[in-house]
Parts: structure tokens; C-alpha cells; sequence
């Protein structure tokens, strides 16, 4: 299929700009939510069959296609992909709905978004892959596996388990996201997005930057994708996840319970399971450099680094 277009931009520099007379300071980077994005990088869009993905791809190496979590998009995967491009291209796409809200008037469920997966890869000219799914993203990566063992070269996940227990949390979110039109911003919202930190999170650059991001996808799309979270349970396909499998999981993730996590671990013949001290279910935000420093020993082990 014909790749439409391919655009590279270039950063604008920190230090300051002496023509505009604009200059933007370290310290200002450290206290604003732009001191987590991934920076400048590469832009396209895909023309796939039921969408047009925008996808953005930094580094150069080896590919790593990072799939997004439940809302927020590739964007709220700027601290993770900024780490992981010193050694990988990093390709990340924007998931069916996460700008366009119309696209719910279609149904589709996860096995539609597999496939969306699935064909942004081929459109990609990519063989064999590494994929690292987290939250969301994670389950989508463990149903690309089951489905297409011979696909990939290694599967990495964080924030997902063999399924997502039905607690109070999900049920919570499901009843916010789905009944009520809250407005960008909302406190109550914030603090439900605030207990995936895992821990009282002080506001400040961290806590503005994941609840920008996250308030970038529509209500609705996030109910909808709560609606498929709630029906996912690998329980009885793991064992056709044929490739080395790297499960990631913060000690403090409210949505991932001990249970979950050894199912997986136990059904899944090549996966090894690494405990994150400290971290909640936004490790990949909260704790990048951890999180990459895993992956980056998980591939190297398999010889897939750069």
C-alpha cells in the first residue's frame, strides 16, 4: 500500500532562539508538562482500511512498535519513547477513535484493533518486530501474539495481566466515563486519573502532563475502550504466545492483581516477570528510565539490541 507522507520536523532549540528573541529555559522545562514530551521526531500518516493512523517514530536501530495505553495516545508516551530511541526506532500510532470520536458509529472490538495493529505493521515493511503494549496496549500486544505468534521476534508488556479483575476501580470509571459529559480538567476525574500513580501524587508537571494527555481522547472512546477491557481474559490462549515474553508490572497497580499476573506468567512457555518497586500502573510515565532499562536488558539478552 502507498505510504501517503512522511514528515520530519526538526526541534527548535532550548537554549534559545536570538532572531525571535524567545529562549526557553532548563528551568522552565523543569516545571512545565514539556519537560515530558518526546520531542520532535518523525510524522506520517497511514491510510489503513477503516482509518487514516497518524503515528510518529523517533531514533534509529532495531524497531520497537510501542502500542498506547486507554487514552492519551502516543503522546502520553513521550518520557518512555524519548528513553527507548537512544537505542531503537520507536514507531507509536494512534489507536481507531483516539482523534476521531465518529469513528464509535462503526462497531469494532479488540479483534478489529488487532487487526488494525496487525496492518499498520505490514504498512510499516515491518518483519518481525519487537512489540511492547502497556496498559491498553498491553492487551492489544498479548491478543497480536496469540493471533500471530509468527510475527513477532519478542513481546513486552506493562500494566496488563491474563485479564483485568472486575474491582471497584474499573467499575468507577466505567460509571464516570460512560454516563456523565464531564468537561476537560474536571477535579473529581483527576483524582480518579491520579490513583494510577500508585501513590498520592503532588500536583506539579507530572500530574498536568498525564491529565493533558489523557483529556486529549474523547469521553466516549475511553468508555468504549473500558468496555473492552472489562470482556478481555487471555485465561486459556496464552500458550499460543510463542515468543519471548518480557511482563512488567508496578508492585502498586491498582488494575493488575497477583493472580492475573502469575496466570500470565505461568501461560506463556518463554515469559519472565519483572516487579517494579514503587510504581503504579503509569510506570511507563512515572519511571521511564526503569522501565526502558528492562526492556533494553530483555532485548539484549535476545540479541535484538542495536
Amino acid at each position: 500500500m502507498l505510504k501517503f507522507f512522511l514528515l520530519n520536523f526538526t526541534s527548535w532549540s532550548v537554549v534559545g532562539c536570538k532572531e525571535s528573541g524567545v529562549q526557553a529555559s532548563v528551568d522552565w522545562l523543569a516545571t512545565s508538562s514539556a519537560a515530558f514530551s518526546a520531542g520532535s521526531g518523525r510524522w506520517g500518516c497511514a491510510q489503513l482500511r477503516h482509518y487514516t493512523a497518524a503515528y510518529q517514530e523517533w531514533g534509529e536501530g532495531p524497531p520497537l512498535v510501542l502500542v498506547p495505553g486507554l487514552a492519551g495516545g502516543f503522546g502520553l508516551l513521550g518520557p518512555l519513547a524519548r528513553v527507548l530511541a537512544h537505542r531503537y526506532r520507536v514507531i507509536s500510532y494512534h489507536m481507531r477513535g483516539e482523534d476521531d470520536c465518529f469513528a464509535l458509529r462503526r462497531r469494532f472490538d479488540l479483534t478489529d484493533l488487532v487487526e488494525d495493529l496487525a496492518e499498520f505493521v505490514d504498512w510499516q515493511g515491518l518483519e518481525r518486530p519487537a512489540l511492547f503494549g502497556v496498559s491498553f496496549g498491553g492487551v492489544l500486544a498479548l491478543e497480536f501474539a496469540a493471533r500471530y505468534p509468527s510475527r513477532l521476534q519478542a513481546l513486552a508488556v506493562q500494566g496488563v495481566g491474563a485479564r483485568f479483575e472486575r474491582g471497584l476501580l474499573q467499575q468507577v470509571a466505567g460509571m464516570v466515563l460512560s454516563r456523565y459529559p464531564l468537561p476537560p480538567d474536571n477535579p473529581f476525574v483527576n483524582q480518579f486519573f491520579n490513583l494510577f500513580f500508585g501513590s498520592k501524587q503532588a500536583p506539579g508537571p507530572l500530574f498536568e502532563f498525564v491529565t493533558q494527555q489523557c483529556w486529549q481522547t474523547d469521553q466516549s472512546v475511553m468508555a468504549h475502550r473500558f468496555g473492552l477491557v472489562e470482556k478481555f481474559n487471555m485465561q486459556g490462549r496464552l500458550d499460543r504466545i510463542r515468543v519471548p515474553t518480557l511482563a512488567l508490572a508496578g508492585e502498586r497497580d491498582l488494575l493488575v492483581s497477583q493472580r492475573s499476573l502469575r496466570l500470565l506468567a505461568d501461560g506463556i512457555p518463554q515469559a519472565q516477570v519483572v516487579r517494579l518497586a514503587g510504581c503504579g500502573h503509569l510506570a511507563f510515565v512515572t519511571q521511564p528510565e526503569r522501565v526502558a532499562a528492562e526492556v533494553n536488558r530483555f532485548l539484549e539478552e535476545l540479541g535484538q539490541d542495536a
